[in-house]
């Protein structure tokens, strides 16, 4: 088999590739920053550095919205300096695998398709893996047999829940709930209760460092703009305030999973009252959210290690073990 195989995980927030050669997984921010509508000025971290402070003459944007490609010129030009940085710039014909969501149509999932063929990789061939299948690989589960899982996996801006079994998705729901809903919670709270702007990154960084301000017995220091004064400020945010303008949102979620599961056939729902559900994806680490969902449905939440890699690892296991090759499948035949 050849040694040039990747696998790409696009993730609204994060890209997530997975280098056969090296067997490392590369994990950047996925924006872009165009300079004078036309110029690539910065990509990845570096854009993301950049963003909320950059003059009206650069642009910088996710190319994905809601898991799908809002921009596939932009999410084309990204794939290839990111291939090209991970491959010092010699590039040779490879096998891509990339994940895509289950509950997007068959254009959208076309697009995926597209972005890999047209990125100017050198891809032999293009193979599409269920992003929740690529997931429960990486958690560690045998996706192939037939037990019922049931996955969890909070993004940027949507969240997914699927029910596999024998290596397929017997359900699955995608909701847009996710990561940038809780900033965006967090910042119209500390409007409303400080009358205080805060940028989207300082919200992020709030809602990451919540765990630990928790057990510290700490507020979260924040700087941001005071509406009426229109003077920069400090303010010390309490941990408690920033809990509950979450909980609308984890409830959303709660209530989500809970329509999986009154749909579950119920030789599979016996498999996932034993197993519990599995929790991964980039916001899944915010705290309390784990304790909600086990409150909210009674059933046990396994938290993945590897939350925001889990799909690249995923990926990894199906370019390296032949036993999982049959869960990816080529999409030139699909009618759009």
């Amino acid at each position: 088999m050849s040694i040039n195989a990747f696998g790409i995980d696009l993730g609204t927030n994060n890209i997530k590739i997975y280098n056969r050669a090296d067997d490392a997984i590369l994990v950047e921010k996925n924006m872009i920053a165009i300079e004078n509508k036309d110029t690539l000025f910065a990509y990845g971290d570096s854009a993301f550095e950049m963003y909320e402070k950059a003059p009206g003459n650069i642009h910088i944007s996710y190319p994905l919205s809601n898991g799908v490609i809002a921009d596939i010129k932009n999410m084309e030009l990204l794939v290839k300096y990111f291939i090209s940085d991970m491959t010092r710039s010699n590039i040779k014909p490879g096998d891509y695998y990339i994940a895509v969501p289950t509950d997007v149509t068959g254009v959208e999932k076309r697009a995926f398709y597209d972005l890999v063929k047209n990125a100017g990789v050198k891809a032999r061939r293009v193979m599409v893996v269920e992003k929740a299948v690529a997931d429960g690989l990486g958690l560690d589960i045998d996706v192939k047999n037939s037990q019922g899982v049931l996955i969890v996996n909070v993004g940027f801006h949507t969240t997914e829940i699927s029910i596999l079994s024998l290596g397929g998705i017997v359900l699955s729901r995608l909701i847009k709930t996710g990561g940038q809903k809780f900033d965006d919670a967090i910042r119209a709270a500390v409007r409303k209760e400080f009358s205080l702007i805060i940028g989207g990154k300082t919200a992020e960084n709030v809602k990451m460092a919540l765990s630990d301000l928790e057990k510290e017995g700490k507020g979260a220091v924040v700087y941001g703009r005071d509406i009426v004064t229109g003077l920069p400020v400090e303010r010390e945010l309490p941990t408690q305030l920033i809990d509950e303008s979450l909980t609308e949102h984890f409830h959303t979620i709660i209530d989500n999973v809970k329509v999986i599961l009154e749909r579950t056939p119920p030789e599979l729902a016996a498999d996932i009252y034993r197993h519990g559900i599995y929790l991964t994806g980039g916001a899944s680490q915010v705290n309390h959210l784990a304790q909600l969902i086990q409150k909210g449905t009674g059933l046990k939440v396994n938290v993945s290690e590897n939350p925001v890699t889990s799909v690249a690892l995923g990926l990894s296991k199906i370019i390296k073990d032949d036993n999982y090759k049959s869960v990816a499948y080529a999409i030139e035949g699909m009618s759009t």
